[in-house]
């Protein structure tokens, strides 16, 4: 894009380069990380041989670590190598070393790399220089509260993969149980599944076991039970059963150690106590201690407050994922662009060329998305937002923009303990067309025209006209001569 007749011979004033560049940290060392063996890599004046090669085990990382020292290194840089760096990692920080965590993908952005020279060599030469930003972790409390819940995510998820087994095993069978009730595994369901692993075959007896709230009526129930009731579908739907328990008999018992857990974080909130909520229909897969309590015992303010934190188990899932210390992010600009919200702006001469965000796998992004998606039938401020973004941007990415917002008004209630109070949407409604109001005033004035409006132009005298030859009437409105 060129540029305009009058900025083109303006002088542009760049800042000098220095010759060479400076070494920023001076007793820096690389380390490739592996399954079965790790390379580590020193300054050259450090050692005969700079580059070394460590096993994995607990004995061989000591020896890395002394190694280290006997170099006088103080900061260490390591890629994220799957889970192999985790205990090297934990062993160098109790060393005293400053340890940072690369991102993969930021090594692969940096050009310049040699083909001679070793992984561990091109980590640590880019340490040196301060080209590398150590990835977020998060303290040690709130590292154990994120390996229990994504512990728990993940029974949560082969739990529901039972549930798939029972429906197939049932369609099989051509009983059509999930054709006339919503859930399976509810009060009806678990009543009619139990009876007929014990030998109960009559339909209406089997539909007489429906609660009493079940939107079908027993007639209809009991048809849908009519089936060919084959030996080894029946079997199959047993140990669906049986494992579908198991896996939340594992999920109760870790349930009871994060609330055990949870104890152990101070009190931040002070001595205030909660206002009580509306009762609400409890999930299944939701924790069988209260949530809400302790949450508001480590953050100090009401997560549940916000529009897509009712239940509190996403906003923990949350906390464990960014922890309370929004410290490492300057501003809220900084952890939406951290979580991977932000539009992507690439641009080139003064010109945007695409709004696509880059793709980032941060969890907690996803938890934003996961409260933000049923905010589209809520009767809220966010609400609002969402749909009138998803009218005019789509579904998707309303989303993510009503995430962003929420990611925002996290971060403040965290880091300046800002309760947050819905507006509602008649005044979300309200100042939205007063903002659309203000700009299309601008924009007519910039245009050389007034914006007027109809309750005025109503008032005037008005004139009926027909446009000739097209049976068309029109009224004209008759302004006042300019004075």
């Amino acid at each position: 894009m060129a540029r305009s007749r009058k900025h083109r011979n303006r002088p542009i004033h760049a800042p000098a380069q220095p010759k060479e560049m400076r070494e920023v940290h001076r007793n820096a060392a690389g380390v490739d990380c592996g399954a079965a063996e790790h390379y580590v890599a020193v300054p050259q004046d450090r050692d005969t041989q700079p580059v070394r090669c460590f096993g994995t085990f607990t004995a061989d990382l000591v020896a890395l670590a002394d190694w280290l020292k006997q170099c006088r290194i103080t900061t260490v840089a390591m890629e994220s190598t799957g889970v192999y760096w985790i205990a090297l990692f934990d062993l160098l920080v109790a060393r005293g070393f400053d340890v940072k965590l690369v991102d993969p993908r930021r090594l692969a952005q940096v050009p310049g790399r040699k083909s001679d020279v070793l992984d561990c060599q091109w980590i640590q030469q880019l340490h040196t220089f301060g080209l590398l930003t150590g990835a977020f972790r998060p303290d040690p409390q709130i590292r154990v509260l994120r390996s229990y819940m994504r512990q728990r995510e993940m029974l949560v998820s082969y739990a529901g993969q039972h549930i798939q087994h029972m429906q197939k095993a049932m369609e099989e069978m051509n009983v059509k149980l999930t054709e006339v009730i919503s859930d399976v595994t509810g009060m009806t369901g678990t009543r009619i599944i139990d009876a007929i692993l014990a030998g109960e075959r009559d339909p209406k007896k089997l539909a007489a076991l429906r609660h009493e709230r079940c939107h079908n009526d027993e007639a209809t129930i009991a048809l849908a039970l009519e089936g060919n009731w084959q030996e080894e579908h029946l079997f199959a739907l047993r140990q669906a059963v049986e494992l579908y328990r198991y896996y939340h008999a594992k999920i109760s018992e870790l349930d009871r150690q994060i609330e055990a857990h949870l104890k152990t974080f101070p009190d931040k909130s002070a001595g205030a106590t909660l206002e009580r909520q509306p009762a609400r229909r409890r999930h299944s897969n939701e924790p069988q201690f209260a949530v809400r309590p302790y949450l508001f015992q480590i953050t100090g303010v009401d997560l549940t407050t916000l529009d897509g934190f009712k239940s509190g188990y996403n906003a923990l899932d949350l906390i464990s994922e960014i922890g309370t210390d929004m410290s490492p992010w300057p501003t809220e600009k900084h952890f939406a662009s951290w979580l991977g919200l932000c539009p992507g702006i690439k641009k080139t001469s003064g010109r945007r060329l695409s709004g696509r965000r880059p793709k980032k796998a941060v969890r907690a992004a996803n938890i934003l998305r996961m409260a933000a998606y049923p905010l589209h039938h809520a009767n809220c401020a966010l609400g609002a937002f969402l749909r009138r973004l998803k009218g005019r941007l789509g579904m998707p990415k309303a989303i993510t923009a009503t995430a962003h917002k929420l990611a925002r008004i996290v971060y403040r209630m965290l880091k300046y303990g800002k309760a947050y109070v819905d507006v509602g949407v008649e005044y979300y409604e309200q100042r939205y067309r007063e903002r659309v109001l203000k700009g299309l005033k601008r924009r007519a004035a910039e245009m050389g025209f007034d914006l007027v409006a109809t309750q005025t132009l109503a008032s005037l005298p008005t004139t009926e006209l027909e446009l000739v030859g097209t049976g068309v009437r029109v009224t004209a409105i008759e302004l006042p001569a300019a004075q």
